[in-house]
């Protein structure tokens, strides 16, 4: 584990209440994640492997601990500077794809550097370039129900890609997806950490966490075992 790690967390806790009722969704995180690690976080639903997320993803702060991303204390901030970060730090890539129906997939692509007022010019540029390196150049102007569920997969990847972000959140990425067409989105994010990407999976699937060199294993909102892939050279 290096000195300056991507992601730090520490003591963290998450709380929801409803109603009357208090949920204990974290109960004491610690953990690093280096730049260009790949790592799966597993265990069974209600497990608090979607709240983990949604913080590691700035889509949620702690009731109780510290986050750092890139050095930063995002654990405090506000959801205008929560935004920014999402937008200029973090990939996501939803089970569900979470396009837009009507918008092609180069528009799909494109949103979030509206967001961040890239030039148009530029906007489109890059846009095409990510749907390149999935394989999608093709089907660039095509709609979302013009596309198969692995080809919108592929333009999430590819709108997550778009921002160059420290690192891509995959929440379930081949949940809706037939095992074949499963296996064609992990090669694509397995190819994304060899380019240097850091990758971070969640997941309750076995074979989809083999594919990451790292594995956490969560139940009731603790981390309760830790394995680290070893590659033998040669």
């Amino acid at each position: 584990m290096s000195d300056n790690p991507l992601i730090k967390i520490e003591n963290l806790h998450k709380v929801y209440f409803l109603g009357a009722t208090k949920v204990h969704a974290l109960r004491g995180i610690d953990l690093s994640i280096d730049k260009n690690e790949y790592v799966a976080i597993m265990g069974p639903s209600g497990c608090g492997k979607s709240t983990l997320m949604n913080i590691i993803g700035c889509l949620d702060v702690p009731t109780v601990g510290k986050y750092w991303l890139n050095g930063k204390d995002v654990s405090q901030l506000g959801d205008n500077e929560l935004a920014q970060i999402r937008n200029r730090e973090i990939g996501f890539i939803f089970q569900t794809f979470n396009l837009l129906p009507r918008a092609s997939a180069l528009a799909n692509v494109e949103l979030p550097l509206i967001y961040n007022k890239t030039p148009a010019a530029k906007r489109h540029e890059l846009a095409k370039q990510a749907l390149e390196k999935v394989g999608l150049a093709d089907r660039m102007h095509h709609k979302p129900n013009e596309l198969s569920g692995g080809q919108r997969q592929r333009v999430a990847i590819a709108r997550a890609l778009v921002n160059n972000p420290s690192i891509i959140l995959a929440d379930e990425p081949t949940g809706n997806l037939d095992s074949k067409t499963g296996e064609e989105i992990m090669e694509i994010l397995d190819n994304l950490h060899e380019q240097g990407n850091t990758i971070i999976l969640v997941t309750h699937e076995k074979a989809i966490a083999e594919h990451a060199k790292k594995r956490i294993y969560l139940r009731d909102g603790k981390i309760v075992g830790e394995e680290e892939l070893v590659k033998s050279e040669g």
